[in-house]
């Protein structure tokens, strides 16, 4: 049997991975013809490529992966006609190929509005990654850019440009509200105001009528006659079916676009197959990820004669646009004579939910969710499986976390219930996984697949491993690993107790084994973070982290990054002109960091306490960039020299900084302090944040930026500086005593039984009576700190480890060369 497949995308991808698990390649020879000149990717994480993720980061698989399968791949060859007579399909490069079976899933395009000058550069459409290329490359020349469509694409290519640092950003909107199809006015509301704290203005009933401009934008004319300047401006108006393949070789389209298919995803050719956006099943494009894996297993088992049907998909969805949780799920608009709705809204938080439920109060119709979608997966399986509610339905609103939604547990979803839409994995899927051995979440992601895609069926797979192992009768701890039988948790109060003070100590009275990669950072942690020791000392040295054993970053090439600690982004003209000395004398390529100080990157690791010691002569001294500790307190310049700043941002950041410098814990931290609620240090997407008000400090907590962003959450507001510092002492030792490692303070507190309520009682309240042991662990590592890099410095005995080998020569190699980095060099020939 002889397959060929049109389009390279997430969905045509996931049609060859299911049809090679029910096809070996001695009986069907599969061929893909891409139109991309790069492997299939993953678009639903496209925004990544703007802040970390490389196109190698989001293949799906790499190219290796076809060759292993056994697949013919041709990127960058797109077919142009269709012979269907003969089976044959002709590309771009002059390929022929025939065809048993033939597979269109050439996915969609962005729809482009016909208006007058939409040729015009710096005009651009959000759809691959070279169109993000091209956006990367413009970004720099806009001082003013917008985008045209407030969907849920829309809003992520506004997050794009807020990341290219284009700080004046526009959406504009055709309809009402913002992603019209997913969410109400009020929850557009919040919403919103959740965008524009960003720094996004958001407007909407906006109908553009012409782009003006020479040969470049310069601005939109508006129907209601307003205008707005622009030079850069992003498409993301919606998308239309590519079906004009289809339409040349005869098969039947609908009137609005898309390919007609049957339940089999059969087009009018019972040969030709079609999946994915480019397909129109009863009246229905689908425009997300899941149904067009459903139909990728449709028509996979109808090419193997074993055909199920495609019956429609549910439209629920979740997703963290610009750090705001954003979810729908069930009917969010049904007729209004067949449900009431409760609505919760809290503005101060910017949460609001709505669910709708029957008119006899049994069950679950749909919902909104903004702000605070935890409770997204099992509302959703609430209302698919018809789970009644409690008798007072309100209560799956206001619970803690949505304890009222969590009552009903996993035990009571049916073993039909599709927990990971994306890859049409059972709950009875995920329980008969772990009664066979497979009793991690890592275990059962790589038996089902569940979670390996979008990941928001992450928690409830792992609640249901967990209710699973329970009713097999096994007891679940939540060890470190195989050589401690005990938590983080455990181990913190152990070693405390105990007085230990090196990891082989801790492996002796607690472990056994010799330890291990997983354990040894573990230990070393807890350690540092109990009694603030030098982390070199012996014993501990090789238990570190690879980049805590040299006390900097590892680099590509096997250089190292030096990072001296700036408090609040403040500096001297003679601290700049040192690093600059430094920089030129080592050959350091430097780099301004988002956290207001400068990287150095390039050093040899045996210059390492040369750099430092020259750096510490200027004032300077760690910055913890290497370590699992707090890593910079970002500022504005608040009241000293902002006409919006309430209070000294700087000081109380400098202050902040220098009493956190070095601290310990399960994972880095980063804050901010700002001057006013205008947020130009963006406080509440760190770990702990501080805005300035008319009557003192808000400190918010638990907020996360990079790729998986999270708002942090108020703890407490109008705070006089002192108590702000004592409520932060609390909260970090009581986070760094009870973390699991490598948790970040936003996962941590979405894990914590009662939320931010809980954490407000403890830290605030002090409901469980250990403020002041909080506060005195935390004056313990405050009186102790010693700079690291000063430690190496002045210890002969620590500074010799920093070469490379012990008979390292003390010579620089004349053979190294390193490549020119745009204007800058990363380093230099030694000469």
């Amino acid at each position: 049997m002889k397959i060929v497949v049109i389009g390279n995308g997430m969905v045509g991808y996931k049609f060859c991975e299911k049809l090679r698990a029910k096809l070996p390649f001695e009986e069907a020879e599969l061929i893909v013809f891409g139109e991309e000149p790069r492997v299939a990717y993953d678009r639903v994480h496209l925004t990544d490529y703007f802040t970390h993720a490389s196109p190698n980061e989001l293949e799906m698989q790499p190219r290796s992966w076809y060759n292993e399968q056994h697949i013919i791949l041709y990127t960058g060859d797109p077919v142009v006609q269709i012979d269907r007579e003969n089976k044959v399909v002709h590309s771009y490069k002059g390929r022929e190929e025939s065809y048993d079976y033939l597979v269109l899933a050439t996915g969609s395009s962005a729809f482009v509005p016909p208006l007058p000058g939409i040729e015009k550069e710096g005009v651009f459409v959000y759809r691959t990654i070279e169109d993000l290329e091209l956006i990367k490359d413009y970004a720099p020349k806009a001082t003013q850019a917008a985008v045209m469509g407030g969907g849920l694409l829309g809003l992520e290519a506004a997050k794009a440009l807020l990341d290219l640092g284009v700080q004046n950003t526009h959406v504009i909107e055709y309809a009402s509200r913002l992603m019209p199809r997913q969410i109400d006015h009020n929850g557009h509301l919040v919403l919103q105001s959740k965008l524009a704290a960003l720094g996004l203005e958001i407007h909407t009933n906006k109908a553009a009528i012409e782009i003006t401009g020479a040969q470049a934008i310069t601005g939109i004319q508006f129907a209601d006659e307003s205008t707005m300047e622009l030079d850069l401006l992003i498409i993301s108006a919606g998308i239309k079916p590519r079906d004009e393949l289809a339409k040349l070789a005869g098969l039947e389209t609908g009137s609005r676009g898309g390919i007609i298919v049957n339940d089999h995803m059969q087009t009018t050719d019972p040969h030709i197959f079609a999946i994915g956006e480019c397909a129109l099943h009863k009246g229905m494009i689908y425009g997300l990820v899941a149904p067009g894996y459903e139909m990728a297993e449709v028509a996979a088992s109808t090419i193997i004669d074993e055909p199920i049907q495609f019956n429609g998909f549910d439209m629920s969805t979740k997703l963290k646009l610009i750090g705001v949780d954003v979810a729908s799920f069930g009917d969010p608009f049904p007729p209004s004579t067949e449900f009431r709705a409760i609505v919760f809204e809290d503005s101060l938080q910017g949460i609001y939910k709505r669910i709708n439920v029957s008119n006899d109060g049994k069950y679950l119709l749909g919902g909104i969710l903004i702000g605070d979608a935890a409770d997204y997966n099992m509302l959703l399986q609430t209302t698919k499986n018809k789970i009644q509610l409690p008798l007072n339905p309100q209560d799956i609103l206001i619970g803690p976390r949505g304890e009222g939604a969590q009552n009903a547990g996993v035990q009571n979803l049916p073993n039909d219930a599709i927990v990971c839409s994306c890859e049409s994995v059972t709950k009875g899927d995920i329980v008969a996984a772990v009664k066979n051995g497979h009793e991690t979440f890592n275990a059962v992601k790589k038996c089902t697949k569940a979670g390996s895609c979008c990941g928001g069926c992450t928690p409830m797979v792992k609640d249901i491993i967990q209710y699973t192992m329970i009713a097999e009768g096994k007891y679940i701890r939540n060890v470190v690993c195989e050589h401690f039988q005990y938590s983080r948790q455990e181990l913190f109060d152990l070693i405390k107790i105990k007085n230990l003070h090196a990891y082989d100590e801790v492996l002796d009275t607690y472990g056994h084994g010799d330890g291990c990669e997983i354990c040894k950072p573990v230990i070393s942690s807890i350690i540092a973070s109990l009694w603030n020791d030098m982390i070199l000392q012996k014993g501990n040295e090789t238990a570190q982290d690879s980049n805590d054993r040299f006390l900097a970053n590892i680099q590509k090439g096997g250089t190292y990054s030096v990072v001296p600690r700036i408090p609040g982004g403040e500096i001297t003209p003679q601290k700049l002109a040192v690093i600059a000395a430094v920089a030129e004398k080592y050959n350091l390529y430097t780099k301004i960091t988002g956290g207001q100080r400068i990287d150095m990157f390039g050093a040899h690791v045996n210059d390492l306490p040369n750099i430092w010691q020259e750096l510490i002569a200027a004032g300077f001294e760690s910055g913890h960039a290497y370590g699992k500790a707090l890593r910079t307190v970002k500022s504005c310049v608040g009241s000293t020299w902002c006409r919006f700043g309430l209070h000294d941002s700087v000081s109380f950041a400098i202050r902040v900084e220098e009493r956190y410098r070095g601290l310990r814990a399960p994972h880095k931290m980063k804050s901010a302090v700002s001057g006013c609620i205008r947020e130009c240090a963006e406080a509440q997407s760190k770990d702990f944040g501080i805005i300035a008000t008319d009557k003192g400090w808000n400190l918010y907590v638990c907020g996360n930026g990079g790729s998986k962003p999270q708002h942090a959450k108020l703890l407490a507001a109008d705070l006089d500086s002192d108590t702000c510092i004592r409520y932060i002492d609390r909260f970090l030792m009581f986070y760094i005593k009870t973390a699991d490692p490598l948790t970040r303070t936003a996962t941590w507190l979405n894990k914590l039984d009662g939320g931010i309520e809980y954490l407000r009682n403890v830290v605030v309240n002090d409901s469980l009576g250990v403020a002041a042991e909080l506060e005195a662990s935390m004056q313990h590592l405050v009186d102790h700190y010693k700079c690291e890099w000063r430690e190496v410095v002045e210890n002969p005995a620590l500074r010799k480890r920093f070469s490379h080998f012990v008979n390292a020569p003390a010579e620089k190699d004349p053979t190294v060369n390193f490549e020119q980095m745009r204007d800058q060099k990363r380093a230099v020939e030694w000469k």
